[in-house]
């Protein structure tokens, strides 16, 4: 039997290839909101980052965050995200 192809994705922070299910997914609402998708199931525009804070940090001052998500992260958003994912490594 052929082995199952694994999703792969790039985090936007580091540009490593990774599988899918070790990311978190970062989505803007057709809303407009932006915020972490833990399921990676809700609709709008997703960009994927590493379960660390020095990549969000990397996507952020790069400005690689908002250009995949096609939205502008202002401050108060950019620091929901590093709770969430902190929260997330105390897993």
């Amino acid at each position: 039997m052929k082995p199952r192809r694994v999703p792969e994705r790039m985090c936007v922070g580091c540009k490593a290839m990774r599988p899918k299910r070790e990311l978190l997914r970062v989505v803007r609402s057709p809303e407009g909101e932006v915020a972490l998708d833990l399921t990676g199931k809700k609709s709008g525009r997703g960009a994927y980052v590493c379960h660390s804070v020095a990549c969000l940090d990397a996507a952020l001052q790069g400005g690689r965050l908002a250009r995949a998500l096609a939205a502008s992260i202002d401050e108060q958003v950019a620091e929901e995200l590093r709770k969430a994912i902190r929260s997330q490594d105390g897993r």
